[in-house]
């Protein structure tokens, strides 16, 4: 394991070298005289910890404190005083620093304090593993090589580090918004509570506000003689994701409303308020300013939950993230189904690139369970393919009827080759033909856009 990197601040030389004595053969230790020298110093090589004099010269160290909590807030910082001033101290734990020791300092009892600090810094180190593992192995949505795909990824873990900002999350049908919601969810700060979620469209108008809610006991006909907790109560410190918001009838969008302005509902058939901490991130595939329009849904509503805004692109709109999502879940479902898979054929794989995905990752994702449950081979080839799958493949504008073997070398030759070289061929008539526009020209080959788009990038390095 790697050495945690303390640096060492204070003013006197003598202070200096005898922290950097004793640690040095534990960690790797810097020190400076000056908060000017070690901020300089952070923009090149960030410590773990940072051991700051409060009687500094120049920059005091109460202002180092908050600068490194503004630059550098992953940085914990332990504060050096020469004599036990409260009001100093309190200063010094509100700007966020993790201790404070007092001099003359007793290097025994320094370093239990830094090894309490960096058991901090590795349980948090440990925690951001566990978190990407999860996503890696359970968020599927998360695997992809494309720019659109990889700025939501950035933007959703930027977003996650709130635990309670409310989340909108919008996009069509199948394009993993679950998936987002959960990983929002497992990058935050509440991780370890409850993800609950509940699909506001599958259940009926009348009984959303109990699912949500709650009830207590009699509180209408056939309610369980105990009552029942809701999801918003299962959701308690974690998150609560509401899948096709736009389907809440407006009596259970008030209940909401307030639930979120005030952390407060009462549970139905009940009298006694009941407050929850739960962070609410929400989807929908409809278009909610329409709606608002139409006095279907609250414009209030739209703007506590849409605090933050996160549009998930479609899959047509991110062709580089379709064969490592198809590879992961074929993966997926024949390690589960005992079949061995090495790979994808490139016939395979060009129908898959071909095709367009109008149920988005949801579509790719069941045409790859169809497939692992049809093929026994090593290699998935364009057969195994659902034949309803392969029926809606767009059909070449161009007639093969004349294509023949009669010319066929004795030798052979690479069909892969070939193929690649008349479709070079095919995508520059394409693009003279539509006078370089490329949406006229992927008309023209029966392609959809963005297909159109890889491939011409693919063959010709653009």
């Amino acid at each position: 394991m790697n050495k945690f990197s303390i640096f060492v601040v204070d003013d006197e030389k003598t202070i200096r070298d005898g922290i950097s004595m004793v640690l040095d053969e534990t960690y790797r230790v810097s020190a400076y005289p000056d908060a000017e020298k070690a901020l300089t110093a952070m923009k090149k090589n960030q410590p773990d910890l940072t051991l700051l004099d409060i009687g500094l010269p120049g920059m005091s160290g109460i202002d180092a404190l908050k600068a490194i909590r503004k630059e550098y807030p992953d940085v914990l910082v332990v504060m050096i005083t020469a004599y036990e001033d409260v009001d100093t101290v309190i200063s010094a734990m509100k700007a966020g620093a993790h201790d404070y020791v007092v001099k003359p300092l007793h290097m025994d009892g320094l370093e239990v304090t830094i090894g309490n600090a960096l058991d901090t810094i590795r349980l948090k180190k440990e925690v951001q593993t566990l978190q990407r593992k999860y996503l890696k192995e359970h968020i599927p949505c998360f695997i992809g090589e494309s720019k659109a795909i990889q700025d939501v990824m950035d933007f959703i873990k930027t977003v996650a580090q709130s635990p309670d900002t409310p989340v909108l999350i919008q996009g069509e049908t199948g394009t993993g918004k679950e998936l987002i919601a959960a990983a929002i969810h497992y990058n935050s700060p509440n991780w370890k509570s409850p993800f609950a979620t509940v699909n506001c469209a599958a259940i009926p108008k009348d009984l959303i506000e109990s699912e949500l809610f709650g009830y207590t006991k009699g509180a209408f006909s056939g309610a369980n003689a105990a009552g029942k907790k809701g999801l918003v109560e299962a959701a308690a410190n974690g998150t609560l994701f509401l899948d096709e918001v736009g389907d809440l009838s407006l009596e259970a969008q008030a209940k909401l409303l307030r639930f979120l302005e005030l952390g407060e509902f009462y549970p139905l058939g009940g009298s006694r308020k009941k407050q929850i901490k739960t962070r609410v991130v929400s989807a929908t595939n409809k278009n909610l300013a329409e709606m608002m329009e139409t006095g279907q849904f609250r414009k209030d509503l739209y703007f506590r939950l849409g605090v933050i805004n996160v549009k998930v692109p479609s899959l047509n709109q991110r062709p580089d993230d379709i064969m490592p999502l198809a590879k992961h879940f074929l993966k997926g479902f024949s390690d589960k189904l005992g079949k061995g898979v090495s790979g994808i054929s490139s016939e395979a794989q060009a129908a898959l690139m071909q095709h367009a995905w109008t149920g988005n990752v949801r579509e790719l994702k069941n045409v790859m369970e169809a497939a692992a449950i049809l093929f026994n081979g090593a290699e998935l080839k364009l057969e195994d393919l659902d034949a309803s799958f392969r029926a809606a493949l767009p059909e070449s504008g161009t007639s093969t009827a004349n294509v023949d073997a009669a010319d066929f070398p004795a030798e052979g030759f690479c069909l892969v080759s070939m193929l690649e070289e008349m479709e070079r061929k095919f995508i520059q008539k394409a693009m003279q033909l539509a006078q370089n526009n490329e949406s006229q020209a992927a008309r023209l080959l029966g392609m959809n856009h963005h297909t159109f788009r890889y491939r011409r990038k693919k063959l010709f390095s653009l």
